[in-house]
């Protein structure tokens, strides 16, 4: 642990200040990768730096800091996820379904590039593709951190590659 780190630990706000400058743009691109929405994206990074902030004092420093980080923002844009789905189910048993599915986005071939192929796949295909293929997660990690099982993992992964595929070759 670096002496940034310890100082944030210690409740320096300036330390963190600091931290958060170094680091924003990762957790951003982390969280639009798996959000698929810059604005998504947006408020997802402030409540990961919202839950850095509030978790340091038990950073011990076993880990680097940006892999503490980095697992931190992943588990605040899962959460997202699962507490989004329940507000949809919620709705959806309101009669309200409607409302509830995402609008079809165009698969525009003259307005198709990696990112905004992988912004258009579905959620859990998305999650995976980018926990797997970018950021380096194997299938058992990711099932322990989705909630999923590892075989579902590999079927996302394989559907996310496949629309991908297709997506891109149009």
């Amino acid at each position: 642990m670096n002496e940034l780190e310890r100082r944030a630990r210690q409740g320096d706000q300036s330390a963190f200040e600091q931290l958060y400058r170094l680091h924003a743009r990762r957790v951003y691109a982390l969280c639009l990768r798996l959000a698929g929405d810059a604005v998504e994206a947006r408020r997802l990074a402030q409540d990961a730096f919202v839950r850095a902030w509030e978790r340091l004092p038990g950073f011990r420093g076993d880990s680097a800091f940006t892999s503490w980080l980095h697992r931190l923002t992943v588990n605040v844009v899962l959460a997202d996820r699962r507490a989004a789905g329940r507000r949809r189910r919620r709705v959806m048993l309101d009669g309200d379904a409607a409302d509830a599915q995402p609008a079809a986005d165009a698969w525009s071939p003259e307005r198709m590039d990696l990112e905004r192929a992988i912004a258009a796949l579905p959620a859990g295909a998305r999650a995976v593709f980018v926990l797997f293929d970018i950021e380096g997660y194997g299938h058992a990690e990711i099932a322990a951190m989705t909630g999923i099982a590892p075989g579902t993992s590999k079927a996302q992964l394989h559907r996310a590659r496949r629309l991908l595929r297709e997506a891109l070759s149009r």
